[in-house]
């Protein structure tokens, strides 16, 4: 039977509509197929050297093994799951031999599961890749001093980063936060920017760290990151580095970040304000807080003004392949007596001081996790043990139903299923898709725990589950 609507009304009508598809489709691809770092280190530029990765992973490491002695102690600090079924009497050297001659199924069965294998994983993490990304600071880590001193650090951190890539002693992400671009503050933060780069590209013979990046902070107007951006294409050519090598970041720490005068929300402008140069959003907790008036003690990552922030973050960037960060925690997870003649009472309290601060950082980065920011900052490396450990028991929590679901998705090509009281369907199944690609990606899980789903690593970072349905039924 012929259709009522002519094949050139037809034509002319899909045509405008493709273009609109399609721009929107440019505008919105999805989010990256590359990894995100689950954590940004930030640490004043004065005090930068080359090997600081090296040397920070190892304060991190026998800061945790001082804290957390065993996985048993190490599980009721953070009161994993299955550490409470466990007598505190019972010896850890016992429960870890006996654990370790079970089967993978009832590994998962056993109280001890998440505290021995979130545990193991953590001090596998301390000493192959403590840090993910650095940010060498020179704004509020280093504070506001002679325009000479700042010169000098500039020069100085760009010759260690020159000779951390000779020596590949950098972290696989690195970059630096230079000052704002207000009135005040814009001459100091391009001199910054000017004089690292240039010296960084003299000593490095034109080289650029792998993953480098420039923070911008406090962004508030469109016309900064559009400075920053057409300051990089002049870099480039001065220096003759490739056009759009140089990536920058920014931060939201300000009310005017998250609405402007017109009482629209900005962030989509100052992505387009950055010609196709910015990477990343930064978050700044405790800028953001005192910008919305909230009091010292109440500065603090879970507060419902920061998750307002997020979630205005999230609708406006959400699947523009723009990477999202949270912020840090400022509870350092530092016992207040030092030295080796300590007593057991000052013991004691060093411990308490640091499983406090620990688990605090924790929930914060739980809250993150949950909110769907799956990175966020650090500033002390006593803080990497509490980082590694919320991301890793994120994930391993739901490994096993999210095997379970996402397999039977596969199996039954798309159509609805329910599975136990939990109804999924096609946007469920690129959740879970998600799910496993973080997962693998921040080290919560091996790639063969990936392949468990049915699926394959390509199709894992295919990032389209309707895509993968659609291939298999082409098969």
């Amino acid at each position: 039977m012929a259709t009522s609507i002519s094949s050139a009304k037809k034509t002319a009508i899909f045509g405008k509509l493709k273009k609109a598809n399609t721009a929107f489709q440019n505008i919105y691809p999805g989010d990256l197929p590359l990894r995100q770092p689950v954590h940004t280190l930030y640490g004043g530029a004065n005090l930068f050297k080359h090997d600081a990765p090296k040397l920070l992973a190892e304060r991190a490491l026998e800061n945790f093994k001082t804290y957390a002695p065993d996985f048993l102690t190490f599980g009721r600090i953070f009161n994993l799951r299955g550490s409470a079924e466990i007598s505190k009497s019972a010896s850890p050297h016992l429960i870890k031999k006996n654990y370790e001659r079970l089967s993978k199924s009832e590994k998962r069965r056993h109280p001890a599961y998440l505290s021995y294998e979130v545990y193991y994983k953590v001090i596998k993490k301390l000493q192959t890749e403590a840090i993910e990304d650095f940010r060498i600071d020179f704004e509020d880590g280093f504070g506001n001093r002679s325009n000479e001193e700042e010169d000098a650090t500039a020069i100085q951190a760009a010759k260690e980063v020159a000779l951390g890539i000779k020596k590949k002693s950098l972290p696989p992400f690195i970059g630096i936060r230079i000052k704002p671009f207000t009135e005040e503050m814009k001459d100091r933060g391009l001199r910054t920017l000017d004089l690292f780069i240039s010296t960084l590209i003299k000593d490095s013979k034109g080289k650029l760290p792998q993953n480098f990046v420039v923070m911008l902070p406090k962004v508030t107007i469109p016309e900064q990151p559009e400075a920053l951006a057409l300051f990089m294409d002049e870099l480039e050519k001065q220096l003759k580095l490739p056009k759009g090598v140089l990536k920058m970041e920014m931060m939201v720490e300000t009310t005017q970040s998250i609405m402007d005068s017109n009482g629209q929300n900005p962030l989509r402008k100052f992505i387009i304000a950055s010609k196709g140069r910015c990477i990343a959003m930064h978050f700044g907790t405790y800028d953001y807080t005192a910008s919305c008036s909230i009091t010292a003690r109440y500065q603090e990552m879970d507060h419902p003004v920061c998750d307002f922030a997020h979630h205005m973050t999230k609708v406006a960037l959400a699947h523009t392949g723009i990477w999202l960060s949270d912020g840090a925690t400022n509870t350092m997870p530092i016992g207040p007596h030092r030295g080796n003649t300590l007593t057991k009472a000052q013991i004691k309290e060093n411990e308490e001081v640091v499983h406090r601060a620990w688990k605090k950082g924790y929930d914060h980065i739980r809250h993150s996790l949950w909110n769907g920011f799956y990175q966020g900052w650090d500033l002390n490396p006593a803080q990497f043990p509490m980082r590694y450990t919320a991301v890793f028991s994120f994930f391993l929590e739901s490994y096993d139903d999210a095997v379970e679901r996402l397999k039977t998705f596969v199996e039954k090509a798309a159509r609805a299923t329910l599975i136990g009281d939990v109804f999924d369907d096609a946007a469920t199944g690129q959740g879970l898709l998600n799910y496993f690609l973080r997962a693998l990606n921040s080290g919560a899980i091996t790639e063969d725990e990936v392949l468990a789903t049915g699926l394959t690593l390509d199709e894992i970072r295919s990032r389209s589950f309707k895509k993968i349905l659609e291939n298999r039924k082409m098969r």
